[in-house]
């Protein structure tokens, strides 16, 4: 049992406690207020002068599964031998040693979402995960939380250049069409299957993917940056009936109404970044301000390794420059993005009965000099600065 106490609490359920105590057993949030009876087996962790707060929550990067200090050795993000790749998963990839995953701590990341790349036109199924650990089994919270689509220039250019399929947006979008018709029909077969053993067809583990999207059991995570690219990802969402979660996003200030429209979700980013390719050349800062405003639920990635994933509260207070709401983006990086991913029954905010992933800062989360103190997650104390 561990009692944090005399800290100012941000909750981001709510309003802050000042001097507060969370009252942590058994890896989850007993009890939070201003006074709680603290149990005389419970371990001290006096936080006087600084901020208590969640986790911050990373919603899209590559950690473990691209890591930053190898070439062929650690890089596991993208299968380019064939464009439909839905059967693979990213648990089978990631390293938990990954130097990431230190620097995470150091920057207060507590959970993650990782998976492939977006090499592919269907890259495979990606997972939520703390930060912490040395088995990946027992770090996962969720696998998988969705199924990794890509759509403007990466597919083309893997394979355009070599006189195969998608050489244009219009094939990408029907290659992931035709792959959710293979799917549907699938189903049909299940279906008759279920009714007549003799007609069930052979398991295929990329239709079983698919048939989960179909089903409405996870979204398709699109990556789309330009804004016809992700009109074209809500276009087959559209037909096929799917959850959709639009990533990086980068010119959905263009079509904002579109997006509130149909109530769908994005995660903005990497935002600490150049212009590295044609279809970002309108990347704009106030991009996640104008979307919040505008009534769209905003995450902030950084795409890790693209952008080192301790510099995700940096991320936030740079779309805190340029427009966006300073709370809004905290729950940029805490609130919303559980929400995005699904899991804000467990994360994303200090309440009771929640994992207990906090964090201790000794400043604001969003001034660049302040530090992690103390990272918590599932109420072990596994990082202390």
């Amino acid at each position: 049992m561990l009692a944090v106490i005399n800290g100012r609490i941000i909750t981001m359920a709510g309003a802050d406690i000042d001097k507060g105590i969370v009252l942590i057993e058994g890896g989850k949030i007993r009890e939070l207020g201003p006074d709680v009876e603290i149990p005389d087996v419970a371990d001290i962790l006096d936080a006087s002068g600084k901020i208590v707060m969640p986790g911050f929550i990373d919603a899209h990067c590559h950690l473990g599964i691209m890591e930053e200090t190898y070439r062929i050795e650690g890089d596991d993000v993208n299968e380019m031998t064939g464009p439909v790749t839905p059967h693979l998963r990213a648990i089978d990839a990631i390293n938990p040693e990954d130097q990431g995953f230190a620097d995470a701590l150091e920057g207060g990341v507590t959970t993650v979402v990782t998976g492939p790349g977006s090499g592919n036109v269907i890259g495979g199924e990606n997972l939520a995960m703390k930060t912490s650990g040395i088995i990946i089994d027992q770090m996962v919270l969720k696998s998988p939380v969705g199924v990794k689509v890509a759509f403007g220039e990466n597919p083309k250019r893997v394979y355009g250049s070599g006189k195969k399929s998608p050489m244009t947006r219009m094939a990408t979008a029907a290659l992931l069409r035709e792959n959710l018709v293979k799917a549907q029909n699938y189903i049909k077969k299940l279906e008759l299957g279920a009714q007549d053993p003799h007609k069930m067809p052979d398991r295929d583990l990329g239709m079983d993917t698919l048939v989960r999207v179909l089903r409405g059991e996870l979204p398709l995570r699109a990556h789309a940056h330009r804004a016809d690219d992700i009109m074209t990802a809500i276009r087959v969402a559209d037909e096929f009936g799917l959850k959709i979660v639009i990533e990086h996003c980068t010119e959905g200030y263009k079509i904002a109404d579109e997006l509130v429209r149909r109530s769908i979700p994005v995660i903005v980013g990497p935002i600490i970044t150049t212009r590295a390719k044609v279809e970002m050349k309108d990347r704009n800062n106030a991009n996640a301000g104008i979307l919040n405003r505008a009534g769209v639920k905003v995450a902030i990635m950084t795409d890790h390794p693209v952008v080192p994933i301790n510099y995700l509260s940096l991320s936030a207070a740079l779309a805190v420059k340029a427009g966006l709401e300073e709370t809004e983006a905290l729950k940029a990086i805490t609130v919303y993005a559980a929400e995005i991913i699904g899991l804000d029954d467990r994360i994303g905010s200090i309440e009771k009965g929640k994992d207990a992933d906090l964090i201790i800062m000794n400043g604001h989360p969003l001034d660049i000099r302040s530090n992690i103190e103390h990272v918590i997650i599932d109420g072990e104390i596994v990082y202390s600065g």
